[in-house]
């Protein structure tokens, strides 16, 4: 999760170094609870479906609803930070997550907990944003913040592996509120230490205007996109509300680019996509993240629903894929680009994630854990731990230092906007395919493997299509370049 480089430090005092990385620490704990948070909920589905009686479909918007409104709020909460300072910025947002997630643990109602979800996200765009921008300015000597960066990015990476083993501890041991509740200690900490510890800052008041109709916009057209697929099999793909839907999607799409084409400062400026890297990289981005974020959710779902796994399970069974994930971000990744450079280690990452996906559009009613669930899973920790960083740094491989914060930004909200997408793509076309094989008389847990099945399987062709453009079009990048654009970057979970 990335946002615009920030500018000259803009504190009025600078803290001493004892304080600046007690400072650090405490920002990663905010943002380990916005990264348990896209993880944590998926271990909880099945018995967030019992409780509140979502259809399968509709249970992808607690899910979708948190990732719209954070990718597309992502970088217009770097631009308000910018002009009205980090530190405010910073401390609204932990607030507004905090209190959301307590709305989220209180749900009773399916609308309340999906509503909850959408401010969580936006929330978590504005501590996403600014973390970074507060870090970067605490830390300014080159070796600091390298080491600064690291720690945040083991913290994105491992926050995964937390985040499941968390939500299957809190859901067997508890019940599925407490993945929410959980976080209001949490934040309460943060938000009092952050008040000590961070140094104000005035922000640029009126340096800039800020972008909020192209923020909404895209928002509001991918809304209505994912609503459309989402209820698509209930309503019918020809019928008016469907075909109305994604009509009044596109014409929100176009009136974004219109937006983006005009404005003074864009959230996503259209002259970087002349770049032949960012326009594969955000490409290769929405594919991916279409079969990953389709991966986590379908997957709990299989083996909670036809494996028979508890909450706890289904955590612990994703233990290997986050652990092999967060050791590349500890240096693994670092050292494979500076090997190999960008292209390679891209589309290689990639095509082990699509074998991944594949071996799990394999998986057998009866399965088991060693021959059906770990082989997928180590080959997708494997895939995306090689590929995320050289994605974020073709994203960056042909623009200006200046710009590269911004470049990595819009991949990585290209990334979430591809996923919530994919996402509701993916299970719909699952929810079509298991109602098909139920009423040809399969029995439920035969009909469900079908379904996702066939959701794994194009999942894997997403990766694998990613995979291509990388290796066809992307250019090849000096190991030098690589190195130089890799301390402005950091990894998304």
């Amino acid at each position: 999760m990335v946002t615009q480089t920030p500018q000259t430090p803009q504190t009025h005092d600078t803290p001493s170094n004892d304080k600046r990385w007690l400072a650090l620490y405490v920002l990663c704990t905010g943002v380990l609870m916005i990264v348990l948070d896209t993880t944590i909920v998926n271990v909880a589905l099945p018995s967030i479906r019992a409780d509140l009686h979502f259809s399968e479909t509709s249970l992808v918007w607690i899910v979708n609803a948190y990732m719209l409104t954070f990718g597309g709020f992502l970088l217009l909460g770097g631009r308000l930070s910018d002009l009205y300072g980090h530190r405010r910025l910073f401390l609204l947002g932990i607030t507004l997550f905090t209190f959301a997630s307590v709305a989220c643990g209180l749900s009773n109602t399916q609308a309340l907990l999906i509503t909850a979800r959408a401010v969580q996200g936006l929330g978590g765009a504005v501590v996403s944003a600014v973390a970074l921008s507060l870090i970067m300015n605490l830390f300014t000597e080159p070796t600091e913040r390298a080491k600064a960066m690291g720690v945040y990015g083991f913290v994105c990476a491992g926050g995964g592996s937390i985040g499941v083993l968390l939500g299957g501890l809190l859901t067997s041991a508890l019940n599925w509120h407490w993945i929410f509740l959980v976080n209001l200690p949490i934040g309460i900490v943060v938000y009092a230490l952050c008040r000590t510890l961070l140094p104000d800052d005035r922000g640029q008041s009126g340096a800039g205007h800020l972008d909020v109709a192209g923020a909404v916009t895209v928002t509001a057209a991918l809304m209505l996109a994912v609503y459309a697929i989402v209820n698509g099999n209930g309503a019918g793909w020809a019928s008016a509300q469907t075909i109305g839907l994604l009509a009044a999607s596109a014409v929100l799409l176009a009136l974004f680019l219109g937006i983006e084409a005009r404005v003074r400062s864009p959230l996503m400026p259209l002259g970087l996509f002349h770049l032949r890297s960012i326009a594969v990289a955000n490409v290769a981005g929405v594919l991916w993240a279409a079969a990953m974020f389709a991966w986590f959710f379908i997957s709990a779902l299989y083996m909670q629903l036809v494996l028979g796994y508890s909450a706890l399970q289904v955590g612990l069974s994703f233990l290997p894929a986050n652990l092999i994930m967060a050791a590349f971000s500890l240096g693994l990744s670092a050292r494979i680009v500076m090997r190999f450079g960008i292209r390679l280690p891209l589309a290689a990452g990639l095509l082990l994630a699509a074998t991944g996906l594949a071996l799990f559009a394999l998986s057998p009613v009866n399965g088991n854990f060693v021959d059906h669930v770990l082989p997928g899973m180590t080959l997708l920790g494997l895939g995306c731990g090689m590929a995320l960083n050289p994605l974020l740094l073709a994203a960056m491989s042909d623009v200006t230092p200046s710009e590269s914060g911004l470049a990595s930004g819009i991949v990585n909200t290209s990334f979430m906007m591809g996923g919530a997408l994919g996402l509701a793509v993916l299970a719909s076309l699952a929810a079509a395919r298991t109602e098909s094989l139920l009423g040809a008389g399969l029995a439920t847990p035969a009909a469900l493997t079908g379904g996702y099945r066939l959701a794994f399987l194009i999942g894997a062709l997403f990766a694998a299509a990613a995979a291509l453009l990388g290796i066809l079009l992307l250019r090849a990048r000096s190991q030098a370049k690589a190195h130089a654009n890799e301390e402005a970057i950091t990894s998304h979970p």
